[in-house]
């Protein structure tokens, strides 16, 4: 068991229902969990005896991949519920550079979003989760590419460290290392490190430094995860030598659960939200294949972990514990798991004094889980409030219930402060005990945030400065319970993460993670200022308390040629949680600049400059991420005509906030709301990124948006998926016009503007080859590639080593007015207040409205 959830065992310690009511309740509860995946574990009779078998079961698997999504839920599933094998999954990257279906978040946000969805799959699919330092810079067409941005030998380092750490048996690539080029350079990027960590990971001369907190291993076998899609066609795949391939049929039923392997792969896949993974669950026979790549290639090809010991025997010492965990398992009460209590505290004892120091720690904290399970007991340590700071006082209830016929006393509870309770309770069978107590938060305790994100990285690579983290999904919580128990005369200690319990009359009994916050953080609402001339700007910075009565002032930090009315004002807030806007008045200089500001709040002699982040969905964790706290200021000489635009939203983007930057009315229109004629108020009609893509409703809109165009107005539509969408999408616009997958990845590739004398270069902003500097992660995507005469390519760009695309940014005159399609990443380029992208887009909108008296060539 993974993350939160790990924390609480409720466990009936006798079931009296049915079997069939027992199966019925586990399938209810693994879909309930989609939606409330912060509660604490509750398992059923199945569900410990599930656990008992894993206990018993020393192989390890770890699948790799590229990004969040990538990973085969069906497979990792049928490792670690069939074969009962420690399972992992290592996602190179965390998705950083994708798109949000699901809301704001991009770049490092999205990559804590993709993080906890990845979690979420985990505990449904029962594997682990891993990462390397690599940042999801966007999309790569080679792992030549891929691997300079990242920098392979630390990329590389991760994986071996991430191999040494987890150990596995068996390793299994989701990508082909032998295809360089053919498909995205993470992909093949990831297959190629995990091909050469291989070998290093036993060689002591590699990455020697890891050496000494871990030890060399050597994994026995590495497969390709194949498929007859990588053979081009079915026929051929029937046709291919299968020798050094196994299948294994993961569509397998799994009686005591109550669900098939494929409902749990397609519930754990749907928590990919953001991705739009959500889908229908499947059942029914299915086959999964892998090739061998390296290793030993097992004689029973049914069994991926032939050959190896994977029983208790593996271990000096494990030979007693089989028999007594075997015996269990063979005679295990379904009706009464409590009766095997006894057997398993021999047990654990017997795996305490293990020497293999790997075993040991994983089967003591399995064993302990199962413990808790089947003795009923219910530990909880739950604050008061969500957070708290170092140095600040917070209550804490602890819950604590015996519900099984054992003898079970509470010798001392201990606290990461310290001792808080030091004499011993008895627990008597299902009498609740709840104790109150207020504790102080050590003053050198940590701020909760993602680890990867405390100090800037690079394009490609996250900077952690301790290595004990590297390779972790998330930080570990800062303040832990440990819980000393008398079991039936046995000592053990649980340690668990204090967390915040509370109702709310809309969803009802709710679990989020207790956090340390500093006092106060400060935010820019606006990330990007746009000043589209010299005149001075009002720019709120809002302070947030995170303790009560809290005094400070508030530094304005600023650049050269830039000038603040006052640079330091005072705050006072007197309730947690509350917040204060300080307004500051910034005159930008004569001449086009870029440049950043930064608040620094000063509470009680410490200066923070942190903005304070929270993310909240149901299917994952709370988050809260300190972020530094800053905004771009852009003084830019911007001409624009027309007021009024209307923005239809699509997969999500922050487009319009953009475009109020430089003064226009942005009115966001519902695809409902669209009817003849609605929308001739507009100068120009904006629909967001891949809108006919995820917007259903627009198919039968579509008509409107085109008349409006014929009626002389101006519709500008971003980019699209091709083939991702209802076949009545398929004329989008009022000419013929194909999309494609062809895009231009480097951000720094050379622009030509091929429609030298179009309107669209040259009204009102002229557009030179300089505004496509400093643009940021990619040019654009899904490009077209055919379109019909009607149509004018305006630029012509490249990959190095491709030829030229001239789909980015199309332009047609329909009836009286204009209709552009563009592939640009305008949604990556204004947000990141790219002064280029601003020109190319108010031309866009002013598109039709040049002046009579200075004439343009529309056409080009």
């Amino acid at each position: 068991m993974q993350g939160l959830l790990s924390c609480y065992l409720w466990i009936p310690a006798k079931i009296n229902s049915m079997p069939n009511f027992t199966v019925f309740c586990t399938a209810l509860f693994l879909s309930v969990q989609i939606s409330f995946a912060q509660a604490p574990k509750k398992s059923s009779s199945s569900d410990i005896y599930h656990s008992l078998q894993k206990l018993n079961f020393l192989g390890s698997a770890l699948y790799i991949a590229a990004h969040p999504d990538d990973e085969n839920t069906r497979l990792i599933s049928y490792l670690s519920n069939h074969d009962k094998a420690r399972t992992g999954y290592l996602s190179l990257t965390r998705g950083d550079g994708g798109q949000n279906l699901i809301g704001p978040e991009l770049r490092e946000l999205l990559g804590v979003l993709r993080t906890q969805e990845l979690l979420a799959a985990r505990r449904i699919d029962g594997g682990q989760q891993f990462f390397t330092r690599a940042n999801d810079f966007g999309y790569s067409k080679h792992p030549d590419e891929t691997l300079e941005i990242w920098n392979k030998k630390e990329v590389l380092g991760d994986v071996v460290r991430v191999i040494r750490k987890f150990k596995p048996d068996v390793i299994i690539n989701r990508f082909d290392h032998r295809s360089p080029g053919s498909t995205h350079g993470h992909h093949t990027s990831s297959a190629m490190l995990s091909f050469e960590a291989f070998d290093l990971v036993n060689d002591p001369n590699a990455y020697s430094e890891q050496l000494g907190q871990l030890q060399t291993w050597q994994p026995k076998r590495l497969f390709f995860n194949t498929s007859w899609w990588f053979y081009g066609s079915q026929e051929k795949f029937e046709k291919a030598d299968k020798s050094k391939l196994l299948d294994f049929d993961v569509g397998v039923f799994y009686p005591t659960l109550g669900v098939s392997n494929n409902e749990i792969a397609s519930l754990a896949s749907s928590q990919h939200l953001c991705q739009g993974f959500g889908r229908l669950s499947t059942r029914g026979s299915q086959e999964e294949y892998v090739e061998l790549l390296k290793g030993e290639m097992p004689n029973d090809k049914d069994n991926i972990f032939d050959g190896i010991n994977t029983k208790w025997s593996r271990v000096e010492g494990g030979q007693e514990i089989g028999e007594i965990l075997y015996g269990v398992e063979k005679e295990f009460d379904f009706s009464n798991p409590s009766k095997h209590l006894p057997k398993l505290l021999e047990a654990h004892k017997l795996i305490s004094s293990l020497k293999d120091e790997h075993w040991r720690t994983i089967k003591l904290q399995e064993i302990e889980d199962l413990i808790l399970a089947a003795s009923g007991l219910y530990l909880e340590v739950s604050a008061s409030e969500s957070y708290s700071n170092p140095g600040g006082r917070i209550g804490l209830n602890i819950e604590l219930l015996n519900r099984s016929s054992a003898n079970v006393f509470m010798e001392k509870l201990v606290l990461s402060s310290g001792t808080v309770f030091d004499s011993v309770i008895p627990l008597k069978q299902n009498q609740k005990i709840q104790l109150e107590k207020e504790i102080q938060i050590p003053m050198e305790t940590a701020f909760t945030s993602p680890y990867w994100l405390v100090e800037k990285g690079s394009l490609g690579m996250y900077k952690v400065a301790d290595p004990k983290f590297i390779g972790k999904p998330e930080t570990p919580r800062a303040l832990h319970a440990s819980f000393n128990l008398d079991i039936d005369s046995y000592k053990l200690s649980i340690n668990l993460p204090i967390i915040h319990r509370y109702a709310r009359p809309d969803k009802g009994q709710l679990y989020q993670p207790f956090e340390i916050l500093p006092e106060a953080t400060a935010r820019f609402d606006d990330k990007v200022l746009i000043f589209a001339d010299g005149e001075p700007k009002q720019i709120p910075i809002t302070i947030k308390a995170h303790k009560d009565d809290l005094k400070g002032e508030v530094q304005f930090c600023y650049s050269k040629g830039w000038v603040v009315d006052v640079e330091t004002k005072p705050f006072e807030i007197a309730k947690k949680g509350d917040e204060q806007i300080i307004m500051f008045t910034l005159t930008p200089p004569a001449n086009q600049d870029e440049s950043y500001i930064t608040p620094i709040v000063k509470v009680n002699g410490k200066q923070i400059s942190k903005e304070l982040v929270t993310i909240v969905y149901d299917h994952v964790p709370t988050q809260s991420i300190l972020l530094p706290s800053e905004a771009k200021v852009v003084r830019l000489n911007i001409e624009r005509l027309g007021e009024n635009i209307g923005y239809i939203m699509g997969a999500g983007d922050d487009v319009p906030t953009s475009l109020e930057q430089i003064g226009y009315n942005v009115v966001r229109v519902e695809p409902m709301d669209i009817q003849a004629g609605s929308l001739n108020k507009f100068d120009a009609v904006v629909v967001g990124i891949r809108a006919y893509n995820v917007v259903e409703e627009l198919k039968f809109k579509q008509r409107y948006l085109l008349d409006y165009v014929k009626d002389g107005g101006n519709l500008i539509v971003q980019y699209n998926t091709a083939g991702r969408w209802d076949k009545q999408f398929e004329n989008i616009s009022p000419y013929p016009l194909k999309l494609s997958r062809d895009r231009v990845t480097d951000e720094n590739s050379e622009v030509s503007i091929i429609a030298k004398k179009h309107a669209l270069v040259n009204f009102p902003n002229a557009i030179e080859e300089k505004d496509f500097e400093g643009w940021v992660q990619e040019r654009g995507l899904y490009f077209p590639n055919e379109w019909s005469s009607e149509f004018t390519p305006i630029l012509s760009m490249s990959d190095k080593g491709e030829s030229s695309k001239k789909g980015s940014l199309l332009v047609a005159p329909y009836g009286k007015g204009n209709y552009i399609y563009t592939g640009l990443s305008f949604f990556r380029e204004l947000p990141a207040g790219v002064s280029g992208a601003y020109k190319l887009f108010a031309n866009m909108l002013s598109l039709g409205k040049e002046k009579v008296e200075n004439p343009i060539d529309v056409k080009g």
